[in-house]
């Protein structure tokens, strides 16, 4: 069954904004991500918005959700910092929920995503705002994920030929 959408008004996009980002606090990550779409409709430039929209698909990488849907949305971003510190955020996220959900070869896949995502960070960092340490405190926390579990400490030759943490 298809519906014709209806669009919301530009004027209403930051009371929209705060809502999904409501829904997202809430735990309800595909109403926020619905309100996003709405937004992006009225303001297709909105970096808020497409961040929002970013987080709230990641949010349901445990039920199931595609990383690849929200890789899609990072060239959308606009500043470089932001494009390598929320890849970062969709590779530690989608690791960490394929550990949660135990897949087979989970602990290698997450090993080297959250690896991946260190790299990103790294990027990140060198390019971070004055005073914004946000991709430091992510690194930190795929570091001690990583030291933690012993599941998750694979040999550097176990790495797939060529792996450079693209």
């Amino acid at each position: 069954m298809r519906f014709e959408l209806k669009p919301i008004s530009r004027k209403a996009v930051p009371e929209a904004m705060q809502k999904a980002k409501r829904y997202r606090l809430i735990n309800e990550p595909a109403l926020a991500e619905s309100i996003c779409l709405d937004v992006l409709r009225a303001d297709p430039e909105n970096q808020d918005a497409l961040i929002t929209l970013l987080l709230a698909i990641t949010d349901q990488f445990r039920d199931g959700g595609s990383a690849e849907r929200a890789r899609e949305l990072l060239p959308l971003l606009q500043n470089e910092y932001c494009r390598e510190y929320y890849s970062g955020v969709v590779w530690e996220r989608a690791a960490l929920a394929l550990l949660r959900r135990g897949d087979p070869g989970a602990e290698r896949q997450c090993y080297e995503g959250l690896r991946k995502a260190m790299t990103y960070f790294e990027r990140a960092e060198r390019i971070r705002p004055s005073g914004n340490d946000d991709a430091i405190l992510r690194w930190n926390t795929c570091a001690r994920v990583l030291m933690k579990d012993a599941t998750l400490r694979v040999q550097s030759d176990s790495l797939p030929v060529g792996w450079n943490g693209e």
